[in-house]
Formats: structure tokens, sequence, C-alpha cells
């Protein structure tokens, strides 16, 4: 199933995102994941309540795109799971 997002803003250094329909799990990673980015100033995610879907704000500096800041954050999260993953598989035939 895909994910489906909203954007809610876009600015030069700024974006907001509503991830519809998922939990705060993969926002949350993608957040702290962001903040290891050089180029990213804030990077935070809120839900207004429990049940409500979650919402990413970005805030870059030094003319980083924040889609760009965002998308790379995912491809670094899709990696570390990669790699979890085929350890994972090692270990169930050893």
């Amino acid at each position: 199933m895909a994910m489906k997002l909203k954007l809610l803003e876009l600015t030069d250094d700024k974006a907001r995102i509503l991830f519809e329909g998922e939990g705060n799990t993969y926002v949350n990673a993608l957040a702290a994941e962001l903040i290891n980015d050089p180029g990213v100033d804030v990077a935070h995610h809120k839900q207004a309540f429990q049940f409500s879907d979650p919402e990413l704000a970005v805030t870059t500096v030094g003319g980083r795109p924040p889609l760009l800041a965002i998308t790379d954050a995912a491809k670094r999260l899709s990696g570390y799971a990669g790699e979890l993953l085929q350890q994972m598989e090692a270990l169930e035939t050893a």
C-alpha cells in the first residue's frame, strides 16, 4: 500500500507534509534522520490527536531544498532497513 502525502506548505526553506492514514512511527524515524543532515535546521513531527494524521515540518539552511532533504533522509532510512533485512536473513541461514 502506498503512502498518501499531502503538501501543506512549501517555501524555499520550509516544508510541511501531512502523512494521511499513517501512524507516527515512520514520521518519527524520518524526523530523527533529517536532523543528521547539516542542511536541516529543524525537523519535527506533530500529531494533533492520537488518531489524527501526523505532520512533518522541516526547515532548512544554506539553500538546501526541504523536499530534497526529506527525499534523501527517506532513502537513507530505506538503506538502513535493507541492511537490517540482509543481516537478519544471514542469521536465519547460520
